[in-house]
């Protein structure tokens, strides 16, 4: 039986961008055999944001976070691939960096901001229904 394709939504965060580890990050994603199925470069607005973010709003990270994702640039990517959903969340590593394995995006990668883990370089869909909501967001008509 073969597993179904899946698309996953991938944001490389502010911090990521300002660094310059966009090209890194989606080297990452196609050496691992995801293929990029959409791109773009922006700086998000608060409606998307409060969309993309909702089952956080109310709680004491939230508009921090809305602040942070408008501050710079962020790249979009849609990517696809069996289990790349699962795939993706491995290879981004956990949310804190200093947590995080080496050998993962954010293992490697990112830094530790003390209590501010959103800039923690990327986010990856948790759930194919997350993916579908959030590809929808940030690629309508996709």
């Amino acid at each position: 039986m073969t597993e179904q394709l899946e698309r996953s939504l991938v944001l490389v965060k502010p911090d990521g961008f300002a660094r310059g580890l966009t090209g890194e990050v989606l080297r990452r994603i196609e050496a691992k055999g995801y293929r990029l199925v959409a791109l773009r470069v922006l700086v998000p607005g608060v409606e998307e944001l409060h969309r993309h973010y909702a089952e956080h709003e109310g709680k004491p990270f939230f508009e921090p976070l809305v602040e942070f994702m408008m501050s710079g640039p962020v790249t979009a990517a849609v990517i696809e691939g069996q289990g790349c959903i699962p795939g993706f969340r491995s290879l981004a590593g956990t949310t804190n960096p200093t947590e995080a394995a080496p050998g993962t995006i954010r293992g490697d990668l990112g830094r530790d901001w003390g209590t501010t883990v959103q800039q923690n370089i990327v986010h990856g869909s948790d759930s194919p229904e997350s993916a579908a909501r959030e590809i929808a967001i940030w690629f309508p008509g996709l």
